[in-house]
């Protein structure tokens, strides 16, 4: 097997260690939920303190988000002179770890900058963030779409707020699709086979068309079987009913392995030689130099991937064309984060207020751009939008994504078991394909018990 499963074995033995030790420190939780719910419940009451009050906020991200982040709380502190906020932040590698212990020993911050698949791995009784309709007199919730607060309403409770809505497309760098003797982006599977003869034959083998993690190759997986079986969701969206038959799901795979084996995708094996475990793609110097001409990124990832790109390559990133596989679009957006109130703040009320200034408001709006992605605040999204500081790019990326997927994506896709950088089940099932050389029928199974271990219901 891979070295990925060794670290993979590695790591279930350690998280089981940590979260019994976090359990067993947690005794007697019924009671301090009460209590802590009767103390929301009173402090909420109140109204906003005319004392000294100190915030605490975490989020994670790049170096710009943290810029505007800590100039926003830098106002926010500037408006309600008697509120301090302390901020807490850094890359996204090892951040949800980080959170899921704090969230378990009720030490996160006030206010958090979630996933949205948090909501259901660590609040799916919504014991860990406040119900925001208790606090609508200090957040305005009429300036979200209803589709898209519903999506945060996790046990019978608004556990947050979506800061923006989100999907994936591909980002190319033409310079070097044009040095291949290819004018226009991939817009069909055809083309991407086409891509990969044409680098491989005229650049040589060090440059590929895509380099996709393990966690890319699986969402490009659920599009591609999306859009060959009549825009069939992944899994129900509710229930998290696996959708497909260990048949297709060979089918899927053996599609991914056939992208690596034509040359379009960069093999695991490969990318690791050259850029290391877990780098992000816009770190390599195979993305910054052009060997590696695409990627299938998030839309609010624009701007991070065009300026990672040298003088040379950097004129000529574009953003790409959603690609159907099949007779439906398929693919899937979705919450891509939001804001909550944690159940142990003190202060829930500033919390709320923080939140609203920050999305709703006209100050913290301009200062938050698409730092986040595009606003999914309407108001939010026109005072960025009057400031002219709406990226145009992740505007192009998002408009793109909304208007081209057509699934629902249902939480447990995005668990941590799952996903996570190098210990994930797909990094797992991928890494396994690339270093061994072998197809969907030897790694399915990998697929789907990770998939039950995480709470899938297999058919």
């Amino acid at each position: 097997m891979s070295k990925a499963i060794s670290r993979r074995d590695f790591m279930k033995v350690t998280g089981a260690v940590g979260a019994a030790g976090l359990l067993a420190a947690c005794g007697g939780s019924s009671n301090t939920a009460s209590s802590t719910a009767s103390s929301t419940a009173a402090s909420v009451a109140a109204g906003p303190s005319d004392g000294p009050v100190a915030l605490t906020m975490s989020w994670w991200g790049g170096d710009s988000r943290h810029e505007a982040y800590q100039k926003a709380l830098t106002a926010f502190s500037a408006a309600h002179s008697n509120v301090t906020v302390e901020p807490s932040f850094g890359a996204w590698s090892g951040w949800e770890e980080k959170m899921a212990t704090s969230f378990m020993a009720g030490t996160a911050q006030d206010v958090c900058q979630i996933n949205w698949s948090w909501l259901f791995s660590y609040s799916a009784d919504g014991s860990k963030f406040v119900d925001l309709n208790t606090l609508s007199d200090y957040i305005d919730l009429t300036q979200w779409d209803a589709s898209a607060m519903d999506a945060c309403n996790v046990a019978n409770s608004q556990q947050c707020v979506p800061v923006a809505m989100t999907g994936r497309i591909f980002y190319w760098n033409m310079n070097t699709f044009n040095k291949a003797g290819i004018t226009e982006v991939p817009k069909t599977k055809e083309d991407l086979f086409a891509a990969g003869k044409a680098f491989q034959e005229k650049l040589g083998d060090d440059y590929y068309p895509l380099a996709m993690s393990g966690y890319d190759r699986m969402i490009m997986l659920a599009f591609y079987l999306e859009s060959t079986h009549d825009g069939k969701n992944w899994a129900d969206p509710t229930t998290s009913t696996l959708n497909y038959t260990k048949e297709e799901i060979i089918e899927g795979l053996d599609f991914i392995k056939s992208l690596v084996d034509n040359h379009v995708v960069m093999n695991l094996k490969t990318y690791a030689g050259k850029a290391g475990d877990g780098t992000a793609c816009h770190q390599t110097n195979e993305w910054i130099t052009g060997k590696i001409a695409g990627t299938f990124e998030w839309d609010s990832a624009a701007s991070k991937y065009r300026d990672a790109l040298d003088d040379e390559n950097k004129p000529s990133f574009t953003i790409g064309e959603e690609i159907k596989y099949g007779s439906v679009n398929g693919g899937f957006s979705k919450v891509s984060m939001g804001l909550a109130v944690t159940k142990s703040s003190q202060h829930p009320v500033e919390a709320a207020q923080l939140i609203n200034f920050l999305l709703n408001e006209k100050e913290g709006a301009e200062i938050m751009g698409t730092q986040c992605g595009l606003p999914a605040s309407k108001a939010g999204l026109q005072f960025a939008t009057d400031a002219g500081v709406v990226d145009e790019m992740v505007a192009e990326a998002n408009g793109k994504v909304m208007a081209f997927t057509t699934c629902q994506l249902d939480p447990l896709f995005e668990d941590n078991s799952l996903k996570a950088t190098g210990t994930g089940v797909y990094q797992e099932v991928f890494d396994t394909m690339d270093y061994e050389n072998v197809g969907g029928a030897d790694v399915v199974d990998i697929l789907l018990d990770g998939m039950e271990a995480a709470g899938y219901t297999i058919a």
